[in-house]
């Protein structure tokens, strides 16, 4: 059974909408599914204006958050991160930060990675946030698995990279069909591209 983290950083709950998505569509292709989210490292005062943030902090701050271990223990993994200025946030990134030891020990290489991001815009940085993500991994050894084409959903929802979501206040739990059937794709395509390598 292929052992899958979805690892993510979510504010406003889209993010978090997402990772159910696809733990749902691993677990339903028979893989064992770790949810872990990044923790918060905003004071959540500078965010009480926003009800949808502050909603989410409340609904996971308690959860179990990702450690490198989740990644340790995983044969894939996927990320999830909001898009900040054409990259991941600060938060995803400071646990990408933390991870330098066990990359030393070479305990994030050759594992199967795949992300997901989500912008306020149409486009607005989608793309580059999941190629500086596949950057990190590639220094790991990771072995990136994207959707490309492979099915002919990927051209409705259009992006071969990864999946994106415009997200807006209107579709944090409800994010359409395009992208829920992109997020079943990615996360069926992940696991089963792992069980093949896992059983050679």
């Amino acid at each position: 059974m292929t052992k899958l983290a979805i690892i993510y950083y979510s504010a406003t709950g889209h993010g978090t909408a997402m990772a159910k998505r696809v733990a749902a569509a691993a677990e339903a292709a028979g893989a064992d599914v770790r949810v872990r989210h990044i923790a918060e490292t905003r004071d959540p005062e500078s965010f009480a204006q926003n009800p949808a943030w502050t909603a989410n902090y409340e609904a996971t701050k308690d959860l179990p958050a990702a450690t490198g271990e989740d990644i340790v223990w995983a044969d894939a993994v996927i990320f999830g991160s909001p898009t900040r200025f054409g990259s991941t946030t600060s938060q995803f990134q400071t646990f990408m930060d933390s991870l330098g030891g066990l990359w030393a020990q070479g305990k994030l290489a050759d594992k199967v990675y795949a992300a997901w991001t989500s912008t306020e815009s149409p486009h607005g940085g989608q793309e580059t946030t999941l190629m500086s993500l596949y950057v990190s991994l590639m220094h790991w050894g990771g072995i990136i698995v994207p959707p490309g084409y492979t099915d002919p959903l990927k051209f409705v929802d259009g992006n071969p990279y990864g999946v994106s979501l415009v997200a807006t206040r209107d579709n944090i739990n409800d994010f359409g069909d395009a992208t829920a059937a992109a997020l079943d794709h990615l996360a069926r395509r992940v696991v089963e591209t792992a069980g093949r390598l896992r059983d050679t």
